[in-house]
């Protein structure tokens, strides 16, 4: 595996002729970024990651500074994995001068860009920035954060980007807790509760499948969570996917999706229901 940081770097060390599976990441690696590169790694001839903690998606009362970071165990798993190629990058790299970012017009002020405006244009941006870079033919993001894949998707389709986006499941633990470089913040007791989360949303989709009312769906749904011991409830919410409009009996596939809120970590997860 070979480590690059500048762009001049990348460029040089990306293949030619060759199909490229792209694993854009921020780093502090789990079994879902590997789970990523695995498709990755089946799917291509050549498998880049890249790490970097993209500061324009973080709000000023976030996370940022206290991100997880550890390169040196990010690079052995990356090296095991099977990546020929990682990135690395600093902010000065990728925001060179910062004279523009993506805006986006629908689908960023619901679920997660409800209560995180100008979240998803900084994803965007950055994921237009290593698209550019990278040029890969697949491109691989997990659906634990399907708002992000949905945008993604669209934001491909609306500029013509030539990569085709690969649609990942989510990874969890063997309690139903979604696996998360945020997990580290919670503590056992807490990882035990947020198990319940996927629980009370396995719970939902199967009122779903038999028929019940979508709102309430949701108020039950609501009840479930707020049963759940040191944690507050950020969002609940069922909207038509992958266009994240208002979910009607006319949807073909919904998401379900929620945010719940512990001490140190906030926590999404959803499940998709299609009919049929």
């Amino acid at each position: 595996m070979k480590i690059v940081s500048t762009v001049e770097e990348l460029r040089h060390a990306l293949p030619f002729n060759q199909t490229i599976g792209f694993v854009p990441t921020m780093g502090y690696l789990h079994e879902g970024h590997m789970s990523l590169v695995e498709n990755a790694r089946r799917e291509n001839d050549f498998v880049v990651m890249s790490i970097f903690v993209n500061p324009t998606q973080f709000g000023p009362n976030e996370d940022l500074d206290r991100y997880p970071r550890d390169f040196k165990r990010d690079e052995k798993l990356a090296r095991e994995a099977g990546v020929d190629l990682l990135f690395y990058p600093v902010t000065e790299t990728m925001y060179p001068i910062d004279m523009a970012r993506v805006s986006i017009r629908k689908g960023a002020d619901v679920l997660c860009g409800a209560s995180r405006p100008g979240h998803f244009d900084g994803v965007l941006t950055i994921v237009s920035k290593l698209f550019n870079l990278v040029q890969p033919t697949r491109a691989y993001f997990g659906l634990k954060d399907a708002q992000q894949v949905a945008l993604i998707e669209g934001y491909v389709r609306d500029y013509f980007v030539p990569v085709e986006i690969r649609r990942c499941p989510i990874i969890r633990e063997e309690t139903g807790l979604a696996k998360s470089s945020r997990n580290v913040y919670l503590s056992d007791v807490e990882k035990e509760e947020a198990s319940q989360i996927f629980k009370a949303l396995r719970a939902a989709k199967e009122t779903l499948e038999a028929g019940l009312e979508i709102e309430e769906v949701k108020r039950q749904l609501t009840v479930r969570l707020n049963e759940i011991p040191n944690s507050q409830i950020d969002y609940v919410e069922l909207v038509d996917y992958p266009t994240l409009g208002i979910a009607s009996k006319d949807s073909d596939e919904l998401l379900l999706a929620v945010a719940v809120q512990f001490e140190r970590a906030r926590l999404i997860d959803n499940v998709i229901w299609k009919k049929g």
